[in-house]
């Protein structure tokens, strides 16, 4: 009988990864490499990308477990395997409503360092505590100390609208990751993890040493799966799914490159595949939208909403220089570092001469949850109801059936209710456009990013349509507008049937007045 391989899923314990004999993406190479020198490291990246079980690694080889790393790349490049007392800090695994919360969280930590280093100084402030932990554990054991933090930005990301608590937390946290500097003689190595750097400014500046590696290309896939090391550890799951959709090993690679792969997190480092959708993937043998299954970024919601940001901007990709996304703080009036950061747009090229970043979203996968999610926040249509409409408009369009189309389209407006929209062109136009960018899951679809081109192109078998809508023009205006530019030169020669479609949209009824097509 074949050994079933295991899959790590949720698993974020390197120890219970070799031990329970997982199948493992060796990173150790780069373990070895950052551990080789005594900086404080900073890497941000996404939820569910692997940052816990990369420190769980770090512990294990700090600890001097060499039987973990057995046929490891890392086995052939170490070769004193020194123990070091570590102290590992994750705060992911808590909520953080109330301030009492972070501090539970960090005296829960305390308390366990306390018991094996001593509880002289248990009733002081956490930063006391933390660094007279550091001192004792260097006097105790003559050896320096590692302190790996995970997740170091959950309670201020929970905290983002609620500017009390906000500062409460931030007070707390940069007193404590403080510590880290006045303790630099007692300390071997320092790694934070988290996945935003909103607070760096803030939270870290007394701790101005760290060096980020979140956007340097020797790091670039320390976290994250590359295309060779899919193909080299997962070529059995994926002949699996050859053998269920009927389909060739390059063609199965394909339809995993375009639904979990294009995270690049430096402009010219390999892309990498969300790992959590890769298990997933294979332990289900299916395709599927897994990251969005895992929790929902409310956090990022409640920005957008409060910066009314044009959702336009993000579908087919924006021209910014680097600290549009990069920067160590959060806007309500820029949120797109915190989009950036939380991994739903991600590096798709970049022009040297001008120095400009071209953002995007990563993959498939990324694009319709991201915008399935937000839908409702538009429109107050469920996300379960949303597939629904969306199924339904697309089989219209394949029926040739514009006018149940732009009806069915006028039932969707009229069930948002008023005190949702601002009343503005730009959230009628950010509804229009989620809902021709959801299309795309099923047909071609194109929506307007640039001057010049229609608001919205959906290419059928046998048909294209051309979209153009007005806010309290005419249906006439939309429709010569098409002429006029010239949107349907493109596809002339495609053979099949052109279908223009002017609509103009009502800001006092808050739903379309008028259509007219035209072939």
């Amino acid at each position: 009988m074949e050994q079933v391989r295991k899959l790590p899923i949720g698993i974020q314990t390197f120890e219970k990864l070799r031990e329970g004999n997982y199948l493992y993406v060796d990173k150790t190479a780069m373990v070895y490499q950052l551990a080789s020198a005594s900086v404080p490291y900073f890497l941000s990246r996404p939820r569910r990308f692997g940052k816990s079980l990369l420190l769980s690694t770090f512990e294990a080889y700090f600890e001097g477990r060499k039987d973990l790393f057995q046929g490891l790349a890392i086995e052939k490049l170490e070769t004193e395997w020194e123990s070091y007392p570590v102290f590992h800090l994750d705060l992911n695994a808590r909520k953080y409503e109330t301030f009492a919360d972070l501090t539970a969280m960090l005296n829960q930590y305390l308390e366990r360092w306390e018991l094996k280093y001593g509880t002289e100084k248990q009733d002081r402030s956490p930063e006391e505590r933390f660094a007279y932990m550091i001192e004792q554990a260097y006097e105790q054991t003559g050896k320096q100390v590692v302190v790996l933090v995970d997740e170091y930005d959950k309670p201020l990301l929970q905290a983002l609208l609620d500017e009390s608590l906000l500062s409460e937390y931030r007070r707390t946290l940069k007193a404590f990751y403080g510590v880290l500097k006045s303790s630099d003689r007692y300390l071997r190595f320092v790694f934070l993890t988290g996945v935003t750097k909103f607070s760096q400014v803030s939270v870290f500046s007394d701790l101005n040493q760290l060096n980020d590696i979140s956007m340097k290309p020797a790091y670039a896939t320390v976290c994250g799966i590359t295309k060779e090391e899919l193909v080299r550890t997962f070529a059995p799951e994926i002949d699996a799914l050859c053998v269920k959709y009927g389909e060739s090993f390059d063609e199965i690679l394909t339809r995993l490159t375009l639904m979990y792969d294009g995270y690049h997190f430096e402009e010219t480092a390999a892309g990498v595949f969300n790992p959590f959708s890769l298990l997933n993937v294979f332990d289900g043998c299916k395709f599927d939208h897994y990251w969005f299954q895992t929790g929902t970024p409310t956090y990022l919601v409640d920005l957008l909403k409060e910066s009314d940001y044009d959702l336009r901007l993000l579908v087919d990709g924006m021209e910014v220089d680097a600290s549009a996304f990069s920067e160590y703080r959060a806007e309500v009036g820029n949120p797109l570092p915190m989009i950036y950061q939380s991994g739903y747009l991600t590096i798709k090229g970049y022009d040297r001469e001008v120095y400009l970043y071209t953002l995007g979203f990563p993959n498939d996968e990324v694009r319709y949850g991201f915008l399935n999610f937000l839908l409702p926040y538009y429109t107050e249509v469920s996300s379960d109801a949303t597939g629904f409409h969306i199924a339904k408009f697309m089989r219209e369009l394949r029926n040739g059936e514009v006018d149940a189309f732009m009806e069915r389209l006028k039932i969707f407006f009229s069930g948002i209710p008023y005190e949702l929209s601002d009343n503005t062109e730009r959230h009628y136009q950010a509804i229009f456009y989620v809902v021709f960018a959801l299309l795309g899951q099923f047909v071609s679809t194109e929506v307007r990013s640039a001057r010049g081109r229609a608001d919205a192109v959906v290419k059928t078998q046998d048909a294209v349509y051309v979209f153009e809508f007005k806010l309290n023009g005419s249906a006439e205006e939309a429709l010569r507008q098409i002429d006029d530019r010239g949107y349907l030169i493109p596809y002339t020669l495609e053979g099949r049937r052109l279908v223009k479609v002017g609509v103009n949209f009502s800001k006092e009824t808050r739903n379309i007045d008028r259509y007219i097509v035209e072939e």
